[in-house]
């Protein structure tokens, strides 16, 4: 893959080449042979025992998550010097992805090696992972990451959990409490963040059995009642000082970072989760008879299948893309890491924290853009799932019904998607500022460009309108963007309304544009004689374009309704008239096309 780290937010104002990213048919047969493996575990071990998992049966949550990580499941992220498999970050999401299926052993799965172990990983000193990670490799011990309190959701430096150095200096005391703990019921180590002297926001390793430490009753909740969610409470809880994760006051490094892998890898198992939702729904259409047919040939019912199809391979697009680029951004990281430890002594690693945590937020904006278009399409698959399973759907014995329940947690947890749609164009200006993007410098350039005429150019091969339009589409979005700086300045960031507007624009951008450099891709891949391979994710990505481009001609109209008003609304509108102006797409035509390859296959396809 040609490079492209330091990529973050530019594909608002750049276009890349469809060999520069990494997509789902770029996969080794070594990561095939990493999902087989778990889709096997899933198959053998999970499924058999679904009703006791979800009976919250800790005991044997904690055995399969033991028999998971002798399979090398659980230590994909951990390094091989530390017990794990080191695998790249395509690997570990193509494994993400593919235990979805597993249901709230997933999440507990997920929880554990995401967010319970990577700030260790990533920001331990060489004795806390020593100590640590080969036992978490393995799942002789479990992880949960506890940042959540009270009066601190999406606030988390609002917390109130405290620590103050003990008289003698070698702990920190922690007084407060968390909640929504995932894993707490059974876990052996909790990633816990509390403010040294009431100000100094930090991590700490904190262990089970430590005095002082309590974990509450379980949570009754509407969905994935297989997971654990306790509440924490510390009273005098003395923690070694040698377990402060980090350094001192820099906890919000450690807690947004690692927030924005686990973003990241929740949208990898709304993939697994959407593709499983598919064939589920395929099938009982297949099988489902109402006037005298199966409901898979009513077109509304096909059409319901396509939509669900369309929004999981643009989802996987994103998702891969992203991927390929974290990859990217890591390695190098880890080369100057690889040189620089050279010269450092065995005491805390900030110097690699401060690397991981610059690679990691490097992709912040495109892992919220994935948290929240996933976790929606998923929404969106699992209601039109249910509404193809009819009264059955309804019911606790089709599994319809609880992967509907289960998918609408995803929109609350890892930062709910209101607060990510801020900080999508939010992290967007300030690499802008940073000098990191020429984000304002193109914004003005394109304001002459805008009032010149702009005649439609001859669209001769496949999706060459699509790549016209995703053009067009960053123009929109600079155009707004640019006039709401200019409207609000630095007052923008009270302007909710309009920056979840131009979040939406920006989400949809990075979705088009995902789906149709994998599509491309696919293309320039394929045989002359081959074409009909393509067919079916062209015509996915035509309909996809076609409709978000209707979507994002809707998010601007409103928002420049916001921004402007009399005869500079009407010249504005009249330039956005201009730059969505093309051909119309039959949808519906194309959507018959698609619905019936998935009727054929009964589950996702490409």
């Amino acid at each position: 893959m040609a490079q492209t780290y330091r990529w973050g937010g530019r594909f608002v104002i750049e276009d890349m080449s469809p060999e520069a990213i990494v997509t789902p048919e770029d996969f080794t047969e070594e990561q095939r042979m990493i999902a087989e493996a778990a889709r096997a575990f899933v198959t053998g071990e999970i499924q058999p025992r679904d009703a006791e998992i979800e009976s919250l049966n800790y005991e044997l949550t904690v055995e399969l998550m033991r028999k998971a990580g002798e399979l090398g499941l659980l230590g994909a992220d951990v390094p091989e010097a530390y017990g794990g498999l080191g695998l790249d970050k395509v690997s570990t999401t193509l494994l993400a992805e593919t235990l979805a299926e597993a249901s709230s052993f997933a999440l507990s799965v997920g929880a554990h090696v995401g967010i319970g172990t990577l700030p260790i990983v990533f920001f331990g000193t060489p004795q806390q992972k020593q100590r640590y990670l080969p036992d978490l490799a393995v799942g002789q011990r479990i992880a949960a990451y506890c940042l959540t309190e009270p009066a601190s959701g999406s606030d988390a430096l609002g917390a109130r959990t405290t620590a103050r150095l003990s008289p003698d200096g070698k702990h920190y005391v922690l007084n407060g409490s968390k909640i929504y703990i995932t894993n707490a019921g059974f876990a052996d180590l909790f990633i816990v963040y509390a403010k040294v002297d009431g100000e100094h926001f930090t991590a700490f390793i904190v262990e089970r059995h430590s005095p002082g430490f309590g974990i509450g009753p379980e949570e009754h909740k509407m969905g994935i009642k297989g997971s654990s969610t306790c509440p924490l409470y510390f009273d005098d809880t003395p923690v070694p000082v040698e377990n402060v994760l980090g350094q001192v006051g820099k906890g919000h490094l450690i807690a947004f970072n690692i927030l924005n892998i686990g973003r990241f890898k929740l949208a990898a198992a709304c993939v697994g989760g959407a593709k499983e939702t598919i064939a589920l729904a395929a099938n009982y259409a297949n099988t489902r008879k109402q006037f005298g047919r199966v409901i898979s040939s009513f077109p509304l019912i096909g059409a319901k299948l396509a939509d669900m199809n369309i929004i999981t391979y643009v989802m996987e697009s994103m998702v891969y893309r992203t991927a390929g680029w974290i990859d990217d951004m890591l390695q190098s990281v880890e080369a100057e890491a690889s040189a620089a430890e050279q010269n450092t002594s065995t005491q805390a690693d900030g110097g690699a924290g401060a690397r991981a945590a610059k690679a990691i937020s490097e992709y912040a904006l495109e892992c919220s853009i994935l948290k929240v278009f996933a976790t929606e399409a998923l929404s969106s698959v699992a209601d039109e799932g249910v509404q193809i399973h009819g009264g059955y759907g309804y019911i606790r014995e089709y599994k319809i019904e609880r992967i509907y329940r289960d998918a609408r947690i995803n929109r609350i947890f890892e930062g709910t998607n209101e607060i990510n749609r801020l900080l999508i164009p939010g992290t967007l200006m300030k690499k802008a500022l940073k000098g990191e993007l020429p984000l304002l410098r193109k914004a003005r350039a394109l304001q002459s460009e805008l009032l010149q005429p702009m005649p439609l150019p001859a669209f001769d091969e496949p999706l060459s309108k699509e790549t016209f339009r995703i053009q067009q589409a960053k123009k929109i979005f600079l155009a707004v963007g640019g006039l709401a700086v200019q409207r609000y300045g630095l007052a923008l960031e009270q302007q909710q309304e309009v920056l979840a507007l131009l979040a939406d624009m920006m989400i949809q951008l990075f979705a088009m544009e995902s789906a149709n450099l994998r599509t491309r891709k696919m293309q320039l891949r394929a045989s002359a004689n081959s074409s009909s391979k393509t067919e079916n994710a062209v015509e996915m990505t035509t309909v996809f374009v076609q409709e978000a481009m209707e979507r994002i001609e809707r998010y601007a109209k409103t928002a420049l309704a916001a921004i402007e008003e009399g005869d500079s609304l009407h010249t504005q509108l009249s330039i956005l008239k201009k730059l969505t102006r093309s051909p119309l797409v039959d949808t519906v035509a194309l959507k018959r096309c698609i619905a019936s390859r998935i009727i054929r296959s009964e589950q996702y396809t490409i």
